[in-house]
């Protein structure tokens, strides 16, 4: 089985195995805003949530940011942009698949213009020739589809590595795995080794993208789970309703970015 379904799935069914052994308490009938609360949360596993919260955080300021910061460090920023390129290019096909299957003609066309540009004049996409005229790119996931066909998003979840997601969006996520067409390359040592480098180079690249934000979010916050919380929703909203920010530097993404992919070139650095 390719490595980035392999994950998936041993993160879904850890998240499922400890979501189900806790759930939040419902707050009583005479507590009326304690109920609006507890619905607007839509959290119902919260302290199960939050305990895979602090695993991801443990995770993430041990390995993941220091990884990313290294990256950043060692890699100059228009070679990381290359590979940002790059890894946009590759999902094209599961964004494009998502434009058709939402009946987004429109869409459809700019997808499928940007990777036939990309993928020659862009040196397999190293180079987003596209956006340098005036054509930039967006993203579409599975779960995304899945709202415009009118499904909702269920409860919220917290997947470590993978980051905020919802029953339909970590669905959708395993879709969009089956619909790219580098899941079924085959096996042997040469594929799986392209496999886990895209997605090793995937995951650094997302998280190096938001060193800034997140650094913020940790300092800013009272609760930066509930922080994230509200924030993955706001950003999940926008995504559905095409409204994506054209200068930002990460894809929209149903969980963190994880195995999504970019699309734009990374801003100016603001670190030290």
């Amino acid at each position: 089985m390719p490595p980035v379904r392999t994950g998936l799935l041993r993160a879904t069914a850890l998240a499922a195995a400890l979501l189900a052994a806790a759930c939040a308490t419902r707050p009583p009938a005479d507590d009326p805003e304690g109920l609006a609360e507890y619905r607007e949360a839509n959290d119902p596993f919260e302290p199960a949530n939050r305990a895979l919260f602090e695993v991801h955080e443990v995770a993430d300021r041990f390995v993941l940011q220091p990884v990313a910061e290294a990256y950043r460090d060692v890699l100059p920023q228009p070679v990381r942009n290359g590979i940002r390129n790059l890894l946009g290019n590759l999902r094209a096909p599961v964004i494009l698949a998502n434009d058709l299957m939402q009946g987004n003609i429109s869409r459809a066309r700019i997808t499928l213009g940007r990777f036939m540009v990309n993928s020659t004049l862009g040196l397999g996409g190293l180079l987003d020739v596209s956006r340098e005229w005036g054509v930039p790119g967006h993203s579409e996931d599975f779960g995304q589809t899945l709202a415009v066909w009118g499904l909702g998003e269920g409860f919220y979840m917290f997947v470590p590595l993978l980051g905020p997601s919802s029953p339909r969006d970590l669905a959708g996520q395993g879709v969009d795995i089956a619909l790219n067409p580098l899941t079924w390359l085959g096996q042997g040592a040469a594929v799986d080794a392209a496999g886990w480098t895209r997605l090793g180079l995937t995951v650094v690249d997302t998280r190096e993208a938001l060193l800034e934000p997140i650094d913020q979010l940790r300092a800013s916050s009272l609760d930066p789970y509930s922080t994230l919380r509200s924030a993955y929703r706001q950003r999940r909203a926008f995504e559905i309703q095409n409204r994506e920010d054209q200068g930002r530097a990460v894809a929209p993404a149903g969980v963190t970015g994880f195995g999504q992919g970019v699309t734009q070139p990374a801003p100016p650095e603001t670190r030290p």
